[in-house]
């Protein structure tokens, strides 16, 4: 907690990492947690990643991807203050849509409450079951006010699907497949609520080409965010995620 503010405030600039802001609120706030909504490839930053190395969370880790255990994707999120235009709704998704490596049941996310989340503060919603459904197709959502950066949803939708609200205590965590369909809320609370999470792979998972799937879109987006702020003349997607995997444990294979 302490360090997310020190990046806040830019006492600490992680290598890598990319800040995720509400613009609006800068002249009003400044540099400060009032502002900043995600902290994202945090794997660079020594007190943050400790939350991936913990023996508490890997060895749940394990019984998913095996002995060696790659962190692919890490992300504090500090979901502010939301009740108008619901800029950081995060609609239904599955996480697999953003990755360009397989197999899917060797990936696993562990996503830690950093404080109490529940409907009021826009706590983790989940469709059981839909683990076992296939990547299906994802874009931002038609919705005026909702399109942040990246938060793509599903295009279609079943609303039939029972939803379950993860109503959890500070420091109660939950690990989930990357094709379970999961979104969150708006906070219509006065305060933050925070959470830590990392996508783990078993580092013998191997990249994919997602050229002429439904993928491809979000392959040309994040290579164009990244040309803009490395200002790279040539970057393919398995380089932006070579650049981010960090070896947890065992042995660096594939990843």
């Amino acid at each position: 907690r302490k360090e997310f503010v020190r990046i806040c405030k830019k006492e600490v600039n992680p290598l890598g990492a990319m800040i995720m802001k509400n613009e609006s609120l800068k002249s009003q706030y400044g540099q400060s947690e009032e502002v900043v909504n995600k902290v994202q490839d945090f794997q660079e930053d020594k007190e943050l990643f400790r939350y991936c190395t913990l023996p508490e969370v890997l060895k749940y880790v394990e019984c998913f991807t095996g002995p060696n255990i790659m962190a692919m994707h890490t992300m504090l999120i500090n979901k502010l203050p939301d009740s108008d235009k619901q800029t950081f709704l995060h609609p239904m998704h599955q996480d697999l849509h953003y990755f360009p490596f397989r197999p899917a049941a060797r990936i696993v996310c562990s996503w830690t409450a950093m404080e109490k989340a529940n409907q009021d503060n826009g706590c983790l919603v989940v469709q059981p079951g839909t683990h076992k459904e296939p990547l299906k197709p994802h874009s931002y959502p038609q919705w005026e006010g909702k399109a942040n950066k990246l938060f793509h949803g599903l295009l279609d939708e079943d609303e039939k699907t029972p939803r379950v609200h993860l109503v959890m205590e500070k420091g109660d965590t939950v690990f989930f497949h990357p094709l379970l369909i999961h979104g969150s809320g708006i906070n219509k609370t006065s305060g933050f609520r925070k959470s830590i999470s990392c996508h783990f792979a078993s580092s013998e998972c191997y990249y994919i080409d997602v050229k002429n799937t439904i993928q491809e879109d979000l392959e040309k987006e994040l290579v164009e965010m990244v040309h803009k702020k490395y200002n790279t003349t040539s970057v393919e997607l398995r380089d932006i995620w070579n650049f981010r995997a960090r070896l947890v444990q065992g042995e660096r294979i594939n990843l």
